[in-house]
């Protein structure tokens, strides 16, 4: 099982991800809105992974990501995009991002994202 922390700006994006991870054994420890809440719950909730959207309001994941790193180096973030976002994709993968998954969520590949990088 493992502690994940779920970002997006889209609700019913939360509840794709939150479905595909509770009945495969794992916790949703916090649900963030935008990259600031993350950055602010990170710390509180202590998610041993972090599913990231890359285009959010207040706070775009990119930013929140650097900002994780700066507070946890060891943090295990998971980038979420929508396709079309490739350059922005290696972007957060040259800042720290372990990998990441195409909107919309498949399962398999959800799961498979978690056993390679936990």
């Amino acid at each position: 099982m493992v502690k994940v922390m779920i970002v997006d700006d889209a609700a019913f994006m939360r509840m794709v991800i939150k479905d595909i991870l509770t009945k495969n054994g794992h916790e949703v420890v916090a649900e963030c809105v935008d990259g600031l809440d993350a950055v602010n719950k990170y710390p509180e909730v202590k998610p041993e992974l972090v599913f990231m959207d890359i285009v959010m309001p207040n706070m775009e994941g990119i930013d929140a990501l650097k900002k994780i790193m700066e507070m946890d180096p060891a943090a295990k973030i998971v980038m979420c995009s929508s396709i079309g976002q490739q350059s922005v994709v290696t972007d957060a993968l040259k800042t720290g991002a372990l990998d990441f998954i195409v909107k919309p969520f498949d399962a398999t590949k959800v799961l498979e994202v978690i056993g390679k990088v936990v």
